[in-house]
């Protein structure tokens, strides 16, 4: 994927084209499940979208290759925004993603690693997902292997004790191959993170725990990109916290930063509304 563009620019505008239709396809699903978590997975569609179509190495014709970096969506309930792009990638069929949510489908509100194809973590229950990507690291070691792991946190689930276990068995590790997203959207189902339990200042908590850390602007794809591009080789002994700063239901003006949208539905009207908000909020092209 890298070699295939002239200039930086025009990497840009090709992943900032990918997420503005991840968005749609976010709004498109919701129409079709009945509803869906439609803040969260619109914050974090920038970062799906660097990660799988520029900073993994992935084969979709080979889900199960050895070499492959692995992927685990801790926030769970973002795979609204998750399997579109595995679907998008090659990995099954996009007509699958017709059923999303629909009884016997393979696609619920959670992604299920037995049933879709290129899903590496069966996720939901908030908090699991680092422990389960140290883990992996882990085992990455001690195979001898060169691949990452990468994880996307809720800034949610940093509430969970077991979250700040796995943070420091990553540090005590070495485990320089597990790179952690978080989507610093600053909302949960029940209000902001600030008011039910103070996350911050979180990026002196990371670098107490012995990561890493970056803190970035989630909706800029540029510096997403280059975040990816400076990180250590996988050998390294430092685990790599990047904190997203997003917004919640990002694209959709009548969406953003409003935690009622954390899961909710859309009748026709309204799933218009937000389609045409979303085109208007396209990034002016690079090139």
């Amino acid at each position: 994927m890298r070699g295939k563009f002239k200039s930086k620019d025009e990497l840009i505008d090709y992943l900032n084209d990918k997420a503005l239709a991840l968005r749609k396809e976010v709004i498109h699903l919701s129409a079709l499940a009945g509803g869906g978590h439609l803040g969260g997975g619109l914050s974090m569609a920038d970062i799906v979208v660097a990660l799988h179509y520029y900073g993994m190495n992935l084969k979709a014709n080979e889900p199960k290759w050895p070499d492959r970096d692995r992927f685990v969506l801790s926030k769970g309930h973002g795979c609204i925004a998750y399997c579109p792009v595995l679907a998008d990638l090659g990995f099954f069929p996009r007509e699958w993603l017709d059923t999303f949510n629909h009884l016997e489908s393979p696609f619920g509100m959670h992604p299920d690693m037995k049933k879709i194809p290129g899903v590496e973590m069966s996720t939901g229950s908030l908090g699991h997902g680092l422990s389960i990507a140290v883990g992996m690291a882990i085992s990455a070691r001690l195979n001898k292997a060169a691949w990452r792991v990468f994880v996307l946190l809720g800034d949610g689930e940093l509430n969970e004790g077991m979250i700040w276990e796995a943070a420091q068995s990553a540090s005590h590790f070495k485990l320089g191959n597990l790179v952690a997203f978080i989507d610093r959207n600053r909302l949960c189902l029940d209000g902001l993170t600030e008011e039910i339990m103070s996350i911050e200042p979180i990026r002196d908590r990371w670098e107490a725990f012995g990561w890493n850390v970056h803190d970035i602007d989630g909706h800029d794809m540029e510096a997403l990109v280059n975040t990816i591009d400076a990180l250590p080789p996988s050998s390294s002994d430092v685990p790599t916290m990047v904190i997203c700063r997003t917004v919640k239901g990002k694209g959709v003006d009548f969406m953003e930063g409003n935690p009622i949208w954390h899961y909710s539905g859309l009748d026709s009207d309204k799933s218009q509304e937000a389609l045409a908000s979303i085109e208007q909020s396209r990034p002016a092209r690079r090139c």
